[in-house]
């Protein structure tokens, strides 16, 4: 199990077009809450990933539990769902031991980013968006298909306990939605590492170097916008003219959940522009983290730690998805949106 954590982390929540990154600069920064958008200058994005206010640029991750008290909003809108908290799921502690109920433990990595779009908020059609030629836009890389909402992974497995909606199920009762299956197959030099771990390790079963995961892409309906609390969110005081949401409810290994939320809101200062405050929320199992005795017992996998390879601080890492780690991939995935925004007039 310790292999599939260091080799797992490569999907997930759509990868981005490098050519589209590159019309905007980013510019690491504070709290979303402190980004003035009369600041911000043009094909500039704000961003930031630090975690639990962390000013040293090196603390990105934070534990789930310590999230949901500092960050509420965030929490709430974040979040597969409002309700959400860390599920009880059954495993098998040790070899021999019966299976057992424990408390998954996650943690978060969460980045938060702001850009102006030079587009009155009444010319964006966010529904627009909302179609698998988008997803394949961002990223070719990873394939996708729309399912049906009866094909949706019926999330009893450890995998999937606990993502259940509670106010409604996945895939269903919003007009403006399409659920999707994606399958992303690993880059760079993970390939190889896993072909080293399959040879390596004392079982039958082979670990895939694909990775599995359905979502919906929806745009949420006027019921559905609660306008206060999305302003405490991005703590911008202007009328909301929409919002884009994708919640990965289900990944085959590693992650507990996705998602990404972008924030349309009137440029309090201009209205004919419009201001993006995206986010990239990512759960990861906190066992996960803390794999690294059995990596260092062989030499050729100690750069394969899952923490490691996950803040992109390994030699595995490469490109600019998720190979290349959370904090490079949100700041691409956040770019590459932002300059698709910026173009589709």
């Amino acid at each position: 199990m310790w292999i599939r954590h260091a080799i797992a982390l490569v999907g997930l929540i759509g990868s981005l077009s490098v050519a589209y990154a590159q019309e905007f600069r980013i510019v690491d920064a504070g709290s979303a809450k402190d980004w003035n958008p009369s600041q911000l200058k043009p094909a500039t994005i704000v961003f930031s990933d630090a975690a639990g206010g962390a000013t040293d640029g090196k603390t990105n991750l934070i534990a789930f539990g310590d999230w949901a008290r500092t960050e509420p909003a965030q929490k709430k809108f974040l979040s597969l769902f409002p309700a959400y908290s860390e599920p009880t799921v059954t495993k098998v502690a040790s070899a021999g031991a019966a299976p057992a109920p424990v408390l998954e433990k996650l943690t978060m990595y969460v980045a938060q980013a702001r850009f102006v779009v030079d587009r009155p908020p009444g010319s964006l059609t966010l529904a627009h968006y909302v179609t698998l030629p988008f997803l394949e836009k961002i990223d070719p890389s990873i394939t996708h298909s729309t399912i049906a909402a009866a094909d949706v992974n019926p999330l009893k497995d450890a995998q999937g306990t606990g993502n259940e909606n509670t106010q409604r199920k996945w895939c269903s009762k919003r007009p403006t939605l399409i659920c999707i299956q994606s399958s992303y197959k690993l880059e760079g030099k993970i390939p190889i590492g896993i072909m080293l771990v399959n040879k390596l390790r004392d079982s039958p079963k082979k670990v895939s170097d694909r990775i599995d995961f359905q979502s919906e892409l929806s745009q949420l309906p006027p019921a559905e916008i609660d306008e206060a609390g999305l302003k405490e969110l991005t703590g911008l005081d202007a009328p909301v003219a929409g919002v884009l949401e994708q919640n990965i409810f289900y990944i085959n290994q590693i992650m507990k959940f996705g998602k990404l939320f972008a924030v349309f809101q009137a440029d309090p200062a201009d209205a004919n522009k419009t201001v993006v405050t995206a986010y990239v929320a990512l759960a990861i199992k906190a066992s996960v983290l803390d794999e690294r005795r059995n990596f260092d017992k062989v030499p050729v996998l100690r750069n394969l730690v899952p923490a490691q390879v996950l803040m992109g601080q390994s030699s595995f890492n490469s490109g600019n998805s998720i190979s290349a780690g959370l904090p490079k991939y949100a700041r691409n995935e956040i770019a590459t949106i932002a300059g698709i925004l910026a173009r589709d007039k």
